[in-house]
């Protein structure tokens, strides 16, 4: 009888972030802190694990949910693909992001609540836009949108 094999450990933390890692396909996702993200997150490219290095290719879904007024600013490198469903939902006291040039999906609620937030550039690599992605950034000002947008979900801003 063969048992099947769980390629993902528990939440790891790395230098104040946590990953769920895949050790078959070597990938790392940012998921969520259970005491909250605070101040400026800055998601390095790789992260090496038990002498194992990861590519972080996600920010999984509400990996930043509900920081509130703690999170200020995130850098998301050129590595990540993609931006999970309510990723950073309610992160009230977020003013800056900047999205590398890689991801490719910005997931439904995103960016939900982030009434700080007063521009934002999406770059040509995003293809998709989810619903209610930007919804509630009453503080957004200046968005500038690549030409690779194929889809923007309803209510996305």
């Amino acid at each position: 009888m063969l048992a099947s094999i769980n390629a993902f450990a528990e939440a790891i933390e790395i230098n104040g972030i946590y990953y769920n890692l895949d050790f078959n396909q070597k990938t790392a996702e940012v998921t969520n802190n259970p005491n909250k993200y605070s101040g400026t997150v800055n998601i390095p490219e790789t992260v090496t694990y038990n002498d194992v290095t990861y590519s972080v290719t996600s920010i999984g879904g509400y990996a930043f949910s509900e920081c509130y007024y703690m999170l200020t600013s995130v850098t998301i490198p050129n590595s990540v693909t993609s931006i999970g469903n309510r990723a950073f939902y309610y992160c009230y006291g977020l003013t800056s992001v900047t999205i590398g040039n890689s991801v490719s999906s910005i997931g439904s609620s995103a960016f939900y609540g982030c009434y700080d937030l007063t521009s934002v550039t999406i770059p040509n690599s995003v293809t998709s836009i989810g619903k209610y992605a930007f919804s509630g950034c009453s503080g957004l000002t200046s968005v500038t949108i690549g030409n690779s947008v194929k889809s923007i979900g309803g209510y996305a801003f």
